[in-house]
C-alpha cells in the first residue's frame, strides 16, 4: 500500500514515464529494420542444353557464384527432364543443394496442366516421377511450383491439384513477383547466335529496367490488396542471362533499399496460405488474388501482362 501511495507522486510519475520509454526504445532497437523483401527462386534448371556462350556448368556456376557474393540463400525448382535425370545434370542440382539453397518440384518435362489433352493424373504423375529423382538432393523441400504458374483450366483440375498437394504434403510454391526473364533470355540467345561478340549493354539495361518495373508495380499491388509489403516471392528462370547478370539484378534490389530474404522465410508470410477463389486459378500470387477480388484491369495491369513486350519492341528500335 505505501508503494501505491508513493507512485502517486510526481517523482514517481517521472520515473514510471522513464522507464517506459526506456522499455519502447530498448524493444525497437532490438526489432530488424523493416523493409520491403524479396526471396530469389529460379524455375526450369539445371538445363544442360548448349548456349551460344558458357557451358552448362559455366552457366551453373554463375548462378551459384553471384547468389555466393552477395550472401544470398534461394530455391532451384527443377524440371528434371532439362537435365537433373542424367549423371551430368544431377551433379548441377546438387551443387545447389551442396550450397545452401533449397531445392523444389517443377515436374519432370514441364507440361502445360491446361492442355486439354493432357489429364490430371497424367500431371501428378509428372510431380511423382521428378520427385524421385530430387528427394535424393540435399536440401530437398516438398515445395511444388506449377509450370507456367497454372493451377488448372476446369474445376476437376485445379480441386484434384489442390487435394493432391495436400494429401502429399506439398506445399505450392507461389510467385509474387513474376517477371518475363525468359523473353529477355530469347531475345539475348538470338543476338548471340548472330554475333557472339555482340555488345549486350543495350540487353542488360533492358533486363535491368524490366525487373525493376515488375517489382515497383507488384510492391504497389501488394500494398493495395493487403494494405502492407508482403514478402515478395521473385520468379527467375536457370538461364544465361541470370547466368551473365543475376549480381546486377541483386545489387540493385539493394540499391533500391529491399532486404533479400530465405524462401522459407517469405513462404511463412500468410498470404502464401491464400488460395484465390477463381475458376483459373494462377499467374502471380498477387494477380490472382487481384481477379478474384474483380478488381478488373487497373492501372499499370498490362505492363505486368505483356511477357516483355514493352521491353522487346524497345530493343527493336535499338536495331536488335
Amino acid at each position: 500500500m505505501k508503494f501505491l501511495k508513493n507512485f502517486h507522486t510526481p517523482t514517481a510519475h517521472r520515473l514510471f514515464y522513464f522507464l517506459l520509454m526506456l522499455s519502447i526504445c530498448l524493444t525497437l532497437s532490438i526489432q530488424p529494420a523493416r523493409a520491403q523483401s524479396v526471396a530469389f527462386t529460379f524455375d526450369d534448371g539445371p538445363k544442360v542444353a548448349g548456349t551460344p556462350i558458357l557451358s552448362a556448368v559455366e552457366r551453373n556456376q554463375a548462378l551459384l557464384n553471384a547468389l555466393a557474393k552477395h550472401g544470398v540463400k534461394a530455391a532451384l525448382f527443377v524440371t528434371a527432364a532439362n537435365g537433373a535425370n542424367q549423371p551430368a545434370g544431377y551433379a548441377l542440382a546438387k551443387a545447389w543443394g551442396d550450397a545452401g539453397h533449397a531445392i523444389g518440384n517443377h515436374t519432370m518435362t514441364h507440361p502445360d496442366l491446361h492442355n486439354n489433352k493432357l489429364s490430371l493424373m497424367e500431371y501428378q504423375q509428372e510431380i511423382l516421377d521428378c520427385d524421385r529423382i530430387i528427394s535424393t538432393l540435399p536440401g530437398y523441400q516438398k515445395w511444388f511450383r506449377y509450370t507456367y504458374l497454372r493451377e488448372g483450366n476446369t474445376p476437376e483440375k485445379r480441386d484434384g491439384m489442390r487435394a493432391f498437394l495436400k494429401l502429399h504434403g506439398y506445399r505450392n510454391a507461389y510467385v509474387s513477383l513474376d517477371t518475363s526473364d525468359w523473353r529477355l533470355d530469347d531475345k539475348l540467345i538470338e543476338v548471340l547466335d548472330k554475333n557472339p561478340q555482340a555488345d549486350l549493354s543495350d540487353i542488360k539495361q533492358a533486363y535491368l529496367s524490366h525487373i525493376r518495373q515488375r517489382a515497383l508495380a507488384y510492391r504497389a499491388l501488394s500494398q493495395q490488396l493487403q494494405g502492407r509489403d508482403i514478402p515478395q516471392v521473385i520468379l527467375l528462370h536457370h538461364n544465361l542471362i541470370n547466368a551473365l547478370w543475376l549480381s546486377d539484378v541483386i545489387t540493385q534490389f539493394k540499391e533500391m533499399g529491399w532486404s533479400i530474404v530465405t524462401p522459407a522465410t517469405a513462404f511463412a508470410d500468410p498470404v502464401y496460405q491464400l488460395m484465390p477463389d477463381r475458376p483459373a486459378p494462377g499467374q502471380s500470387l498477387l494477380l490472382s488474388m487481384a481477379r478474384s477480388l474483380g478488381l478488373g484491369k487497373f492501372d499499370g495491369w498490362m505492363r505486368l501482362v505483356d511477357d516483355g513486350d514493352t521491353e522487346i519492341e524497345a530493343l527493336k528500335a535499338q536495331g536488335l
